[in-house]
Protein backbone atom coordinates (compact mmCIF):
# COMPACT_ATOMS: atom_id res chain seq x y z
CA UNK A 1 0.00 0.00 0.00
CA UNK A 2 3.14 2.15 0.27
CA UNK A 3 1.75 5.34 1.67
CA UNK A 4 -1.56 5.32 -0.22
CA UNK A 5 -4.72 3.94 1.36
CA UNK A 6 -8.14 3.63 -0.22
CA UNK A 7 -10.67 2.85 2.53
CA UNK A 8 -14.39 2.25 2.54
CA UNK A 9 -16.96 1.84 5.31
CA UNK A 10 -20.39 0.27 4.88
CA UNK A 11 -23.22 -0.79 7.16
CA UNK A 12 -24.17 -3.90 5.20
CA UNK A 13 -27.28 -4.71 7.30
CA UNK A 14 -26.41 -8.41 7.37
CA UNK A 15 -23.27 -9.78 5.75
CA UNK A 16 -24.93 -12.90 4.38
CA UNK A 17 -27.66 -10.81 2.76
CA UNK A 18 -25.09 -8.39 1.34
CA UNK A 19 -23.10 -11.24 -0.23
CA UNK A 20 -26.25 -12.27 -2.08
CA UNK A 21 -26.49 -8.68 -3.35
CA UNK A 22 -23.02 -8.48 -4.94
CA UNK A 23 -21.07 -7.24 -1.91
CA UNK A 24 -17.99 -9.26 -2.91
CA UNK A 25 -18.12 -7.96 -6.48
CA UNK A 26 -18.20 -4.42 -5.11
CA UNK A 27 -15.27 -5.09 -2.79
CA UNK A 28 -13.07 -6.64 -5.43
CA UNK A 29 -14.12 -4.33 -8.24
CA UNK A 30 -13.16 -1.12 -6.45
CA UNK A 31 -9.66 -2.22 -5.37
CA UNK A 32 -10.04 -0.99 -1.81
CA UNK A 33 -7.10 -1.46 0.55
CA UNK A 34 -9.24 -1.62 3.69
CA UNK A 35 -12.96 -2.41 3.86
CA UNK A 36 -14.81 -1.80 7.13
CA UNK A 37 -18.31 -3.20 7.55
CA UNK A 38 -20.88 -2.83 10.30
CA UNK A 39 -24.03 -4.70 11.35
CA UNK A 40 -22.70 -8.01 10.06
CA UNK A 41 -25.29 -9.92 12.14
CA UNK A 42 -23.14 -13.05 12.09
CA UNK A 43 -20.84 -14.74 14.58
CA UNK A 44 -17.29 -15.53 13.39
CA UNK A 45 -17.96 -19.29 13.48
CA UNK A 46 -20.92 -18.84 11.12
CA UNK A 47 -19.21 -16.59 8.59
CA UNK A 48 -19.98 -17.39 4.96
CA UNK A 49 -17.06 -19.19 3.37
CA UNK A 50 -16.89 -16.54 0.65
CA UNK A 51 -16.21 -13.83 3.25
CA UNK A 52 -13.27 -15.73 4.71
CA UNK A 53 -11.60 -16.46 1.38
CA UNK A 54 -11.41 -13.18 -0.51
CA UNK A 55 -8.21 -13.18 -2.57
CA UNK A 56 -5.65 -10.69 -1.30
CA UNK A 57 -7.45 -9.77 1.94
CA UNK A 58 -6.95 -10.63 5.58
CA UNK A 59 -10.26 -10.59 7.47
CA UNK A 60 -11.11 -9.81 11.09
CA UNK A 61 -14.49 -9.91 12.79
CA UNK A 62 -16.05 -9.26 16.17
CA UNK A 63 -19.63 -10.23 16.98
CA UNK A 64 -22.21 -9.64 19.69
CA UNK A 65 -22.97 -12.19 22.38
CA UNK A 66 -26.56 -12.03 21.13
CA UNK A 67 -26.89 -14.06 17.95
CA UNK A 68 -27.77 -12.27 14.70
CA UNK A 69 -27.16 -8.81 16.16
CA UNK A 70 -24.66 -6.00 15.59
CA UNK A 71 -21.08 -7.07 14.69
CA UNK A 72 -18.28 -5.40 12.71
CA UNK A 73 -15.55 -6.61 10.37
CA UNK A 74 -12.45 -5.47 8.51
CA UNK A 75 -11.04 -6.80 5.23
CA UNK A 76 -7.49 -5.56 4.79
CA UNK A 77 -4.83 -6.08 2.14
CA UNK A 78 -2.18 -5.31 4.74
CA UNK A 79 -1.92 -7.26 7.97
CA UNK A 80 -2.42 -4.88 10.93
CA UNK A 81 0.41 -4.55 13.44
CA UNK A 82 -2.09 -4.94 16.27
CA UNK A 83 -5.77 -5.73 16.64
CA UNK A 84 -8.19 -4.85 19.47
CA UNK A 85 -11.74 -6.25 19.59
CA UNK A 86 -13.22 -3.85 22.15
CA UNK A 87 -12.72 -0.77 24.28
CA UNK A 88 -12.21 -2.83 27.43
CA UNK A 89 -15.67 -2.02 28.82
CA UNK A 90 -17.80 -5.15 29.15
CA UNK A 91 -21.25 -3.60 28.73
CA UNK A 92 -20.17 -2.20 25.34
CA UNK A 93 -17.82 -4.94 24.17
CA UNK A 94 -20.46 -7.66 24.61
CA UNK A 95 -22.43 -6.07 21.74
CA UNK A 96 -19.57 -6.46 19.21
CA UNK A 97 -19.46 -2.86 18.05
CA UNK A 98 -15.76 -1.99 18.05
CA UNK A 99 -12.78 -3.24 16.06
CA UNK A 100 -9.42 -1.47 16.08
CA UNK A 101 -6.58 -2.18 13.66
CA UNK A 102 -3.18 -0.50 14.04
CA UNK A 103 -1.22 0.24 10.88
CA UNK A 104 2.17 1.82 10.35
CA UNK A 105 0.67 5.20 9.44
CA UNK A 106 -2.48 5.35 11.61
CA UNK A 107 -4.82 3.57 14.01
CA UNK A 108 -8.15 2.60 12.47
CA UNK A 109 -11.32 2.23 14.55
CA UNK A 110 -14.33 0.61 12.87
CA UNK A 111 -17.42 1.19 15.00
CA UNK A 112 -21.13 0.44 14.86
CA UNK A 113 -22.46 3.04 17.30
CA UNK A 114 -25.69 2.15 19.13
CA UNK A 115 -29.15 3.17 17.96
CA UNK A 116 -31.18 5.08 20.55
CA UNK A 117 -34.64 4.82 19.01
CA UNK A 118 -36.07 1.81 20.82
CA UNK A 119 -36.22 3.21 24.38
CA UNK A 120 -34.92 5.86 26.76
CA UNK A 121 -32.70 3.15 28.23
CA UNK A 122 -31.08 2.52 24.85
CA UNK A 123 -30.68 6.25 24.27
CA UNK A 124 -28.80 6.40 27.57
CA UNK A 125 -26.67 3.44 26.51
CA UNK A 126 -25.90 5.21 23.22
CA UNK A 127 -24.85 8.42 24.97
CA UNK A 128 -22.70 6.44 27.42
CA UNK A 129 -21.06 4.64 24.49
CA UNK A 130 -20.34 7.99 22.82
CA UNK A 131 -18.60 9.29 25.94
CA UNK A 132 -16.61 6.09 26.49
CA UNK A 133 -15.46 6.12 22.88
CA UNK A 134 -14.41 9.77 23.06
CA UNK A 135 -12.37 9.06 26.21
CA UNK A 136 -10.75 6.09 24.44
CA UNK A 137 -9.92 8.09 21.31
CA UNK A 138 -8.67 11.11 23.24
CA UNK A 139 -6.28 8.95 25.26
CA UNK A 140 -4.71 7.71 22.02
CA UNK A 141 -4.66 11.19 20.54
CA UNK A 142 -2.92 12.52 23.66
CA UNK A 143 -0.09 10.08 22.89
CA UNK A 144 0.26 11.69 19.46
CA UNK A 145 -1.39 8.81 17.58
CA UNK A 146 -2.97 9.41 14.18
CA UNK A 147 -6.57 8.20 14.22
CA UNK A 148 -9.03 7.16 11.52
CA UNK A 149 -12.55 6.50 12.82
CA UNK A 150 -15.31 5.13 10.64
CA UNK A 151 -18.70 3.54 10.85
CA UNK A 152 -22.39 4.04 11.36
CA UNK A 153 -22.59 6.80 13.99
CA UNK A 154 -26.41 6.67 14.07
CA UNK A 155 -26.68 10.46 14.29
CA UNK A 156 -27.06 13.12 11.60
CA UNK A 157 -24.93 16.03 12.76
CA UNK A 158 -26.57 19.13 11.26
CA UNK A 159 -29.79 20.05 9.46
CA UNK A 160 -27.95 19.70 6.15
CA UNK A 161 -27.32 16.03 7.00
CA UNK A 162 -30.92 14.85 6.70
CA UNK A 163 -33.78 15.55 4.34
CA UNK A 164 -36.40 16.46 6.94
CA UNK A 165 -34.72 18.02 9.97
CA UNK A 166 -37.79 19.78 11.42
CA UNK A 167 -39.88 16.59 11.49
CA UNK A 168 -37.08 14.66 13.22
CA UNK A 169 -35.96 17.03 15.98
CA UNK A 170 -37.43 14.75 18.65
CA UNK A 171 -36.34 11.48 17.04
CA UNK A 172 -33.19 9.65 18.16
CA UNK A 173 -30.59 10.18 15.49
CA UNK A 174 -31.21 13.93 15.46
CA UNK A 175 -31.87 14.78 19.11
CA UNK A 176 -30.24 17.91 20.56
CA UNK A 177 -28.07 15.86 22.95
CA UNK A 178 -26.85 13.55 20.18
CA UNK A 179 -25.98 16.50 17.95
CA UNK A 180 -24.31 18.27 20.89
CA UNK A 181 -22.08 15.24 21.38
CA UNK A 182 -21.08 15.42 17.70
CA UNK A 183 -20.15 19.09 18.24
CA UNK A 184 -18.12 18.11 21.31
CA UNK A 185 -16.37 15.31 19.43
CA UNK A 186 -15.34 17.50 16.50
CA UNK A 187 -14.27 20.30 18.86
CA UNK A 188 -11.94 17.81 20.56
CA UNK A 189 -9.78 17.72 17.42
CA UNK A 190 -11.46 15.44 14.89
CA UNK A 191 -12.47 16.17 11.30
CA UNK A 192 -15.59 15.10 9.42
CA UNK A 193 -13.73 14.22 6.22
CA UNK A 194 -16.74 14.41 3.88
CA UNK A 195 -17.33 18.02 4.91
CA UNK A 196 -13.70 18.87 4.10
CA UNK A 197 -14.68 18.55 0.43
CA UNK A 198 -18.44 18.98 0.21
CA UNK A 199 -20.66 21.57 1.89
CA UNK A 200 -23.82 20.68 -0.06
CA UNK A 201 -27.05 19.17 1.19
CA UNK A 202 -28.83 16.10 -0.17
CA UNK A 203 -25.82 13.88 0.50
CA UNK A 204 -27.05 10.94 2.54
CA UNK A 205 -25.90 7.43 3.45
CA UNK A 206 -29.08 5.88 4.88
CA UNK A 207 -32.68 5.76 3.65
CA UNK A 208 -35.69 4.18 5.27
CA UNK A 209 -36.85 1.08 3.42
CA UNK A 210 -40.39 2.40 3.56
CA UNK A 211 -42.24 4.54 1.01
CA UNK A 212 -39.53 4.66 -1.65
CA UNK A 213 -37.35 6.98 0.44
CA UNK A 214 -34.16 6.10 -1.41
CA UNK A 215 -35.63 6.74 -4.83
CA UNK A 216 -36.81 10.15 -3.60
CA UNK A 217 -33.51 10.72 -1.72
CA UNK A 218 -35.28 11.31 1.60
CA UNK A 219 -32.29 10.24 3.64
CA UNK A 220 -29.90 10.79 6.53
CA UNK A 221 -26.10 11.03 6.62
CA UNK A 222 -25.34 8.58 9.43
CA UNK A 223 -22.06 7.05 8.16
CA UNK A 224 -18.77 8.88 8.53
CA UNK A 225 -15.02 8.84 8.24
CA UNK A 226 -13.37 11.03 10.87
CA UNK A 227 -9.66 11.66 11.26
CA UNK A 228 -7.67 13.31 14.01
CA UNK A 229 -6.44 16.81 13.19
CA UNK A 230 -2.87 15.55 12.69
CA UNK A 231 -4.05 13.68 9.54
CA UNK A 232 -5.67 16.70 7.87
CA UNK A 233 -2.97 17.06 5.21
CA UNK A 234 -3.11 13.34 4.39
CA UNK A 235 -6.80 13.31 3.42
CA UNK A 236 -7.18 13.40 -0.37
CA UNK A 237 -10.86 12.56 -0.86
CA UNK A 238 -13.90 11.36 1.09
CA UNK A 239 -16.67 10.23 -1.25
CA UNK A 240 -20.15 8.86 -0.61
CA UNK A 241 -21.29 6.06 -2.94
CA UNK A 242 -25.13 6.46 -3.07
CA UNK A 243 -25.48 4.37 -6.22
CA UNK A 244 -24.13 1.22 -4.54
CA UNK A 245 -27.15 -0.90 -3.62
CA UNK A 246 -27.21 -3.89 -1.25
CA UNK A 247 -28.23 -2.37 2.09
CA UNK A 248 -30.40 0.45 3.45
CA UNK A 249 -27.04 2.25 3.89
CA UNK A 250 -24.56 3.06 1.15
CA UNK A 251 -20.76 2.96 1.47
CA UNK A 252 -18.64 5.99 2.33
CA UNK A 253 -14.96 6.31 1.46
CA UNK A 254 -11.65 7.86 2.46
CA UNK A 255 -8.43 8.26 0.51
CA UNK A 256 -5.22 8.92 2.43
CA UNK A 257 -1.74 9.72 1.11
CA UNK A 258 1.44 9.66 3.19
Amino acid sequence: MSGHYNLVSWNVNGLRAAIKKDFLEFLLGQKFDIVCIQETKVSPNKLPREAKNIPGYYNYFVSAEQSGYSGVGIFSKKKPLNLETGMGIKKFDREGRFLRADYEDFILMNIYFPNGKTSLERLGYKMDFYEAFLDYANALKAEGKKLVICGDVNTAHKEIDLARPKQNEMISGFLPEERAWMDKFLAAGYLDTFRMFNSQGENYSWWSMRSGARKRNVGWRLDYFFVSENLRENVKSAPIYPDIIGSDHCPVGLELEF
